[in-house]
């Protein structure tokens, strides 16, 4: 499959990578076709991976995986959207504000969310939050924590897409429970899970961890 993975950080570089030794062929977008920490993963990773610019990459991929940082994550999705268009986006992106230093707070309060930012600057994607709850290493390797025996959380206005990222988290990443909260508006309270996030990241020491819902 041809994906493109928008974002060049360290959950671009581990999404991508992971892509890539699934066999799959990845363009990974950023502002510059020619973004030097770009060029050095496309180079690392081997002769399916590639980049090029958010329109780029977007147009390229059969689904896209939105990893840009919270503040960017509008400009780019807007730069991409003709390449979107009728296409699977799944936003791993989060509003973390980190202007008043840490721990950070979440610059969409608590009446917004980035997922639905990026719906609204998508309408004619579907949008699917996803594993923005875990650390980038525990997104496509789900059994790094506890054998995998922990819980991610989607939600999404479409409901043929979120099946389809549900197979996409067992199957490639190794997840086993998936759980969808409902429409895009629960965006809300996955993305302020971050704040208690840091939280547990401070006092545990590591950011391999992750919640497990009982029923």
């Amino acid at each position: 499959m041809k994906i493109a993975v928008l974002g060049t950080g360290s959950v671009g570089v581990t999404i991508g990578n992971k892509l890539v030794q699934l066999g799959h062929e990845v363009k990974m977008g950023s502002r510059s076709a020619t973004h030097e920490k770009g060029l050095a993963w496309a180079k690392a990773a081997g002769n399916k991976a590639s980049l090029g610019t958010f329109l780029d990459a977007a147009s390229f991929g059969e689904l896209a995986f939105n990893v840009t940082s919270g503040s960017g994550s509008l400009p780019a999705l807007q730069a991409a959207a003709p390449g979107l268009e009728g296409k699977l986006v799944i936003d791993v992106s989060n509003p973390l504000d980190f202007s008043k230093g840490f721990p950070p707070t979440l610059f969409t309060g608590n009446t917004d969310s980035l997922g639905e930012q990026a719906q609204r600057a998508l309408p004619a994607s579907k949008v699917v939050k996803a594993l923005n709850t875990v650390t980038a290493a525990v997104m496509v390797d789900a059994k790094r924590v506890a054998g995998g025996d922990h819980t991610a959380l989607i939600c999404g206005n479409d409901a043929a897409a979120k099946a389809q990222v549900t197979s996409i988290l067992k199957d490639w990443f190794g997840w086993v429970d998936v759980l969808d909260l409902g429409d895009i508006s629960k965006s809300r309270g996955i993305e302020s899970y971050l704040a208690l996030w840091v939280r547990l990241y401070g006092a545990l020491g590591t950011a391999d961890f992750n919640i497990k819902i009982m029923r």
